[in-house]
């Protein structure tokens, strides 16, 4: 009698134990408030005023235009809104999210790598052009800036870090190098992403109200659709592993070298 109440009590006691429960939700932790200064740094930098040559670049949609494909508000929002998802996200903002990473544990070695994945997947020469040519404008903004003495975290000087950023070959590229400017601020990762990403809704609002046309209030408009996007494509650019990290957007590489030889274009790209 006591053997199978004992036998009893370790079976249930088993079966209980067995009995898989349900997984506790994660709860993000509140991220500690952005100071006035860091926030004032990355909208310098989302800043359309920010002297890289952003705004000449239309990154296709002005080939878009010409083509047909982008005719009216709808289809140009449509049409960012899938940049934004497949190519931005997928690609640059994903380097961005890396490279802010590496530059703060000073890893060149990584830092060489992502800049080669960029040039590298670049499709066509305009849009190669664009990335390094606003690199090679942000190494110059950078260097112009006060405060070059100051150091980073693993004690290297951020004018060391912009002359590391000026030797990458063939050039610095774009995501990389807004990486270090983003760093400098002493800003968050998120917070970095979000200010690259709406710099470059900006831009391409522009291009949009100039290329189509369209009005003011439809620009408007699109920047608010892309801004309510942002914050999920951010996150999911953050998420992703070296292996998931993709340049694939065939129609913009075809639309990109058609653009190279298109007759009248207001846009380097």
């Amino acid at each position: 009698m006591f053997m199978g109440q004992a036998a009893g009590t370790t079976t249930a006691t088993t079966t209980a134990t067995s009995i898989e429960r349900p997984s506790m939700p994660r709860v993000r932790q509140p991220a500690a408030p952005v100071s006035a200064h860091a926030l004032l740094q990355l909208m310098w930098l989302a800043s359309p005023a920010l002297p890289v040559g952003g705004f000449s670049y239309s990154e296709v949609l002005e080939a878009a235009v010409e083509s047909g494909r982008v005719r009216s508000e709808a289809q140009a929002r449509a049409w960012l809104l899938d940049q934004l998802h497949l190519g931005l996200a997928r690609s640059e903002l994903a380097v961005v999210s890396k490279a802010f990473k590496a530059w703060q544990r000073h890893d060149l070695h990584s830092l060489i790598e992502l800049n080669a994945w960029v040039t590298t997947t670049r499709e066509t020469s305009e849009l190669r052009q664009q990335t390094e040519q606003m690199g090679r404008s942000m190494v110059e903004w950078l260097k112009n800036r006060s405060g070059s003495a100051a150091s980073s975290p693993v004690g290297v000087s951020d004018g060391v870090r912009v002359m590391q950023l000026k030797s990458l070959a063939p050039a610095p590229t774009w995501p990389v190098a807004f990486a270090l400017a983003a760093v400098q601020t002493g800003a968050p990762l998120r917070e970095a992403l979000l200010a690259y990403a709406f710099g470059w809704a900006e831009n391409m609002v522009q291009a949009a109200l100039k290329s189509v046309p369209l009005g003011q209030n439809a620009g408007q408009r699109i920047l608010a659709a892309l801004a309510s996007d942002i914050p999920a494509a951010v996150d999911r650019a953050s998420a992703l592993l070296d292996s998931e990290r993709q340049a694939f957007t065939p129609m913009l590489a075809i639309l990109s070298a058609q653009h190279e030889v298109q007759y009248s274009r207001l846009f380097r790209s």
